[in-house]
């Protein structure tokens, strides 16, 4: 005989189960080096076809005013994954390399640490740049601790930095797929088709990194989709459009921007391989898609001189520079029945702030040691007004701004990064820094660092703070 009493219990809490609003899975596409400028939602005039982030567009939020900690790689990905601004770290300027030691600190709670201790499975797929190993130069031959698996990644397979630096190899979370005991000779020319030499695994091919990432990704969705009571975040920081710029054969010209457009093109074909996979396997339903890029375009004065496309738009400067074409990126993000479809967001972001965003989604608290800048997305992304009001930035030289509202500061003279003039020494009674009014002045061509010494001294204060006492949330 039936219990009627622990029967009804036992179906209570099984209504309550049922009931319970399933945490969404989380997928981050991050892009390499992709401008403002190359998506058609961001820029009409776009020389390149961009159908699946233009899609994506219009199921979800595009963000105008979203930017990277950093006009770099390495850091930007450091502070995506720990919502700390990079500089707190002990790189202060420019970013790893193939063989660097591993740079986020144990113990250090991550994205993918936070949500596996909610119950996520936790998966990336893609270029790492954040070091693998503690030794002052990666022994590949031997486990790769720390690794991503160290820092709360359930699988990761990639490789270890940029595709135009060696070693040439994947690695499957704490190995090396393939010993690098082949040799490249390198390359670079024509414009962009560029990698150096040195090691290489035997069965590795340049050429064919972004679709074999593409495959990878597409086989662990599927394979999530098969297990539906479990959610998953998947981190996948794609190779592209980053140097070299080599397009498959079926991407060749379906651009009017050279070897980089078509990249381009195919970056966002991968993407809609994505959305294509979420939306047959019925994960769509349930999965925060956000796409975004690590920081802008390097996209050349030379480049603009050949091609009409402008793959950072209007802004000024490109890639590595402080000025806004260094750190101001396209970031779309759909979440259905969450987030209203081809909305615009003008609320300032930073990438630092998928931390905040994970853990109010999942109902974390975050400490006080961790995501120390990080801001919770998810007002701006349901078309409230946001909870960022000022963001710190750095160039690939070290060199910072901080903006709050319409003011941006810039510690220094010259772009800090690739542009020309690099770096400039300050003119006796001149201004030794940049001031700009991005509300009327947008392109930063105003520097009114010495009419409006207010805002210098305010901004600086803030700054200063921020560098003090360890934090900006």
């Amino acid at each position: 005989m039936i219990n009627r009493r622990s029967f009804l219990a036992g179906l209570g809490a099984a209504c309550q189960l049922h009931a319970a609003p399933q945490k969404p899975n989380i997928v981050y596409v991050l892009a390499d080096d992709l401008g403002w400028g190359d998506l058609h939602c961001y820029n009409p005039l776009s020389a390149v076809p961009t159908p699946n982030a233009d899609h994506l567009a219009s199921q979800g939020v595009r963000f105008t005013d979203m930017h990277s900690p950093s006009a770099v790689c390495t850091p930007t990905r450091y502070g995506i994954l720990t919502g700390r601004y990079c500089w707190r770290s002990r790189l202060k300027e420019g970013v790893l390399w193939g063989y660097s030691p591993n740079l986020i600190e144990p113990g250090r709670m991550t994205v993918a640490s936070m949500l596996k201790a909610q119950g996520y499975y936790t998966a990336g797929v893609g270029k790492w740049h954040l070091g693998l190993g503690t030794a002052e130069k990666t022994d590949y031959s031997q486990p790769l601790h720390p690794c991503p698996r160290d820092h709360g990644f359930d699988y990761y397979y990639g490789i270890p930095a940029s595709l135009d630096m060696d070693p040439y190899l994947y690695f499957e979370n704490d190995r090396a797929v393939e010993q690098p005991d082949s040799h490249t000779d390198g390359r670079n020319k024509p414009r962009g088709v560029f990698w150096r030499p040195g090691p290489i695994a035997p069965h590795f091919e340049i050429e064919q990194v972004l679709p074999t990432l593409a495959a990878k990704t597409i086989s662990i969705l599927r394979d999530r989709a098969r297990q539906p009571a479990t959610p998953f975040f998947l981190y996948l920081p794609l190779t592209g459009p980053h140097t070299p710029w080599v397009p498959t054969a079926g991407f060749r010209g379906k651009s009017k921007a050279g070897d980089y457009g078509d990249f381009v093109a195919q970056v966002d074909d991968v993407l809609g391989q994505v959305m294509r996979t979420l939306e047959e396997t019925g994960l769509a339903r349930n999965t925060l898609l956000i796409f975004t890029s690590d920081n802008g375009a390097h996209w050349t004065p030379e480049d603009k001189a050949k091609f009409a496309h402008r793959a950072n738009a209007d802004w000024k400067g490109m890639k590595a520079d402080i000025w806004d074409a260094g750190h101001r990126i396209p970031f779309l993000a759909r979440w259905p029945g969450r987030i209203a479809p081809n909305t615009v967001s003008r609320e300032l972001g930073c990438l630092t702030d998928l931390m905040a965003t994970a853990a109010e989604i999942t109902g974390v608290l975050l400490p006080k040691n961790a995501g120390e800048d990080s801001f919770s997305l998810l007002p701006a992304l349901a078309g409230k007004k946001g909870n960022r009001q000022v963001i710190v930035h750095h160039s690939v030289d070290g060199m910072f701004s901080i903006r709050q509202g319409e003011w941006k500061l810039c510690l220094g003279l010259g772009s800090g990064g690739f542009s020309e003039p690099r770096r400039v020494e300050p003119q006796p009674g001149g201004p030794p820094g940049q001031l700009y009014n991005l509300d009327s002045d947008p392109s930063e061509t105003k520097n009114l660092y010495q009419s409006r010494p207010d805002v210098v001294q305010r901004l600086t204060a803030i700054l200063d703070q921020y560098k003090k006492q360890g934090y900006s949330r």
